[in-house]
C-alpha cells in the first residue's frame, strides 16, 4: 500500500514541476497558485520577479471558516473572495497555476469562483 502512495506523490510532483516551468508571475500579471489538503484550500497571488506574496486566502480565514457548505462550494467562495482582494489591489489578469492538481472538483470550482469575482485568466 505504501508503494502506491509514493507513486501517487511522485506523479503529483512531476505534474507540479512540469506545469510550473512555463508559468511566471509579474507585478502586472501575478501567478495564482493553489494548494489543497483534505480539509482546507489555500490560494495566493505571487509576484515571481520580486519574490513576494501579494495576497492570499484560505478556508481558515474568518469570513470562510464559519460557512457550513460542501468543500467544493467553499472553494468557489474562496475564489470569489480572493478575486475581490485582488481587485482591491488593482489586479485583474493573472496566470493560474493549479500546482499539478487535476483540474476538476475543488480546483475547478475555485477557478470558476475567481472568474465570477472578476479575474481574467
Amino acid at each position: 500500500m505504501a508503494n502506491i502512495e509514493k507513486a501517487k506523490a511522485k506523479a503529483h510532483l512531476r505534474r507540479r514541476y512540469r506545469s510550473r516551468k512555463d508559468k511566471f508571475g509579474t507585478a502586472d500579471r501575478p501567478r495564482l497558485t493553489v494548494h489543497k489538503s483534505l480539509k482546507h484550500f489555500y490560494a495566493q497571488l505571487v509576484d515571481d520577479q520580486r519574490q513576494i506574496c501579494l495576497t492570499g486566502i484560505s478556508t481558515q480565514a474568518g469570513e470562510v471558516a464559519e460557512l457550513k457548505l460542501s468543500k467544493t462550494a467553499i472553494a468557489e467562495k474562496v475564489g470569489e473572495l480572493l478575486a475581490a482582494r485582488a481587485r482591491e489591489k488593482g489586479i485583474e489578469t493573472i496566470v493560474f497555476d493549479w500546482s499539478g492538481y487535476l483540474y476538476h472538483g475543488r480546483v475547478k470550482a475555485f477557478a470558476e469562483g475567481a472568474r465570477k469575482g472578476g479575474l481574467k485568466f
